[in-house]
């Protein structure tokens, strides 16, 4: 995947693509839940299904995973609170805004569940 080195970065923070998440899909361990969280949410932006299959912790990864949908534009990220169970499982709230085709926007609100195993963070699932 080519992306100009200048690009902001999808998921909102205020640094280019590959100071941030970009380095996550490089192969840099993400610091925190946080950090994976983000860095999975520009992987849906730039449809980058191998590492959010990379990211998704082996008890709950589907078998395959589809991120192209025709017209599907992810339009910003929001992360809201998100806490420690632990020093190895921790929360993210966030809401994503996307447009599909020339439609109206949605918005996935999602509080999703993070673990730590071997020094790397995985993504678990949503909560309820």
């Amino acid at each position: 995947m080519s992306i100009d080195p200048k690009t902001p970065c999808p998921c909102g923070r205020s640094c280019s693509y590959v100071d941030c998440c970009g380095r996550l899909h490089a192969g840099a361990t993400a610091d925190d839940a946080e950090a994976l969280m983000r860095s999975r949410y520009s992987a849906y932006v730039l449809g980058n299904a191998e590492y959010l299959m990379t990211t998704w912790h082996p008890s709950t990864r589907p078998e395959s995973l589809d991120v192209d949908e025709p017209g599907l534009k992810w339009l910003g990220l929001d992360v809201k609170p998100h806490w420690n169970d632990g020093p190895d499982r921790a929360g993210v709230e966030f809401v994503a805004r996307y447009r599909v085709g020339g439609g109206k926007a949605g918005r996935l609100h999602e509080r999703s569940r993070f673990v730590r195993e071997d020094g790397r963070w995985f993504y678990l699932d949503a909560e309820g």
